[in-house]
């Protein structure tokens, strides 16, 4: 089942979202609501969504960087950004450390800010405590994309979006990213 995304504006994306008891975890709506996240981020497409962008104030979101999401990057882009596919991941009651400053910049988009993008500068890596789907406990460490990937997605978890973090002068439409992308 497809979910509506809320776009920027509804109240539900400036709340910190609350966080998950471990007992909820198992229970038929959380499951259910990761394997809808799954399907609307897929359908979007988009690389992350946390559960405030489906109206949802929990702390949870759901990655996944397919290779196919890379076609249209060149090899040189690719290596810059630090981008290879990423299998899917649920991330519950994260806690996030940047392990280096946010001095790597590059445009993102959001699904809840449809239409345009920015460059904001975020940390090359960090290291992210949380649970998994199945309520166990893990760690991960990220540089490059998929760092980037969790810090946006983190930042949703508690009310804040791309903008708020954006070099100003560089927000476009996705439109004009594209023209300015090509040769």
């Amino acid at each position: 089942m497809l979910l509506k995304i809320v776009s920027v504006g509804d109240k539900v994306l400036r709340q910190k979202a609350r966080p998950i008891k471990p007992e909820e975890i198992q229970n038929s709506y959380i499951r259910d609501l990761i394997a809808y996240m799954r399907e609307t981020m897929h359908d979007a497409p988009g690389v992350g969504l946390a559960a405030p962008q489906v109206g949802q104030p929990l702390q949870l979101a759901v990655i996944e960087d397919k290779a196919e999401y890379h076609k249209n990057l060149s090899a040189t882009e690719l290596k810059e950004r630090e981008r290879v596919p990423i299998p899917f991941h649920v991330i519950i009651n994260p806690e996030i450390e940047l392990l280096t400053p946010p001095g790597v910049s590059f445009h993102e988009g959001c699904l809840s800010v449809p239409g345009f993008m920015a460059v904001v500068p975020r940390s090359r890596t960090v290291r992210v405590t949380c649970l998994d789907e199945h309520g166990k406990a893990k760690t991960i460490k990220a540089g490059g994309w998929f760092a980037r990937i969790l810090q946006h997605e983190i930042d949703h978890l508690h009310g804040r979006i791309y903008i708020d973090r954006m070099q100003s002068e560089t927000f476009t439409t996705l439109e004009n990213y594209q023209k300015q992308r090509k040769p």
